[in-house]
């Protein structure tokens, strides 16, 4: 096309926002693969130069030398001295000793990483539909198959223990007896109220196979007579008795018609004086942003029916049906609560 005839004005911007989201895209990537080849686990023995790396990962010092780069600049890794080193955050969330390891998840995604092409993405939005298994179906293909139940539960544990110890000690819960975690996949967030609130009994309701896996976790944590796993269906089957009903990472799953349900089954099991809680990265109020979590919801785009919200959104879910006192808590990073109760 020939722009010579058009008038050439002075720019009142650049272009660096379209290339931080160009190039943005490869920081993925590059986390699974510094993961995946061990990057994280050499670097706690020693730290290392980028020869040292190089030599003991066996890959050349380009590739190397771009791999550090990246990780040293969002914040993964440290450089002093010619030598690289682990922050505190690649320590506490990339080292598989921690408890708040997110390896597993960064695995799932290492194997279900063809959902973020280009093709995929395009198929959801065109088709509103998600791209995730062959079918498409995330909670079905759980169901019928007991190794991607198992597989996805441990990948959301690493998702999941640090958000949940961090909210567990930011919500004053002294005065329940019975937490039910629904859908509460590998117990991490009712293992982290048990382990701050010792007169709380906590309920883990899922799946089998799911519960099979969360009785690993729960067990290893000492908990096996404070936090017991329930298999039901949470839309089919009445509730167990209890007087928190806590929801993570359940309502952006399903589209608001099931939300609204779920709000609904919730207001008529609780007794008065019962809490509900719901644990979500949330839009602000006006859906504009943070990014992070609109990127989150791009990723609900591809792997289920649902969607991220705001905080006014579900609030007005749980106002709708009866519940009071609603308030808005931001927990740990990007994670908040909203808590209600029932009048």
């Amino acid at each position: 096309m020939n722009n010579t005839s058009q008038a050439i004005h002075k720019l009142q911007t650049n272009e660096r926002l379209l290339w931080d989201i160009f190039l943005g895209g490869f920081g993925h990537n590059l986390l699974l693969i510094a993961h995946d080849i061990k990057l994280f686990s050499l670097l706690a023995n020693q730290p290392l130069t980028a020869v040292g790396v190089a030599k003991a990962l066996n890959i050349q010092i380009r590739p190397t030398n771009a791999l550090l780069t990246f990780c040293t600049s969002v914040g993964i890794l440290s450089f002093n001295d010619n030598y690289y080193s682990l922050t505190l955050v690649a320590e506490e969330y990339l080292l598989e000793s921690s408890p708040t390891y997110f390896g597993a998840f960064l695995e799932l995604n290492i194997a279900n990483n063809s959902t973020l092409s280009f093709e995929k993405l395009k198929n959801a939005v065109l088709t509103n539909s998600s791209q995730v298994y062959d079918n498409g179906k995330l909670f079905q293909s759980h169901e019928e198959e007991v190794k991607l139940a198992k597989a996805f539960t441990h990948a959301m544990h690493g998702h999941s223990m640090g958000a949940a110890l961090a909210w567990s000690s930011s919500i004053d819960l002294s005065k329940y007896q019975v937490l039910l975690d629904i859908g509460g996949g590998s117990g991490a967030h009712a293992i982290a109220a048990a382990l701050k609130w010792s007169n709380l009994q906590s309920i883990v309701l899922d799946m089998p196979p799911v519960c099979e896996v969360a009785k690993e976790y729960i067990a290893s944590y000492g908990l096996q007579s404070r936090v017991k796993t329930y298999v039901s269906n949470m839309w089919d089957n009445p509730f167990p008795v209890a007087d928190i009903h806590f929801y993570a990472d359940i309502y952006h799953d399903w589209p608001p018609e099931k939300g609204r349900f779920l709000t609904q089954k919730s207001f008529d099991t609780l007794e008065s004086g019962g809490s509900i809680m719901i644990h979500e990265m949330l839009y602000n109020d006006e859906k504009t942003g943070p990014v992070t979590v609109a990127n989150y919801n791009t990723a609900m785009l591809l792997w289920t029916e649902g969607q991220q919200y705001s905080a006014l959104e579900i609030s007005t879910m749980l106002s709708e049906v009866g519940f009071n006192n609603i308030e808005i808590k931001p927990t740990f990073g990007y994670w908040s609560i909203v808590t209600a109760c029932k009048p």
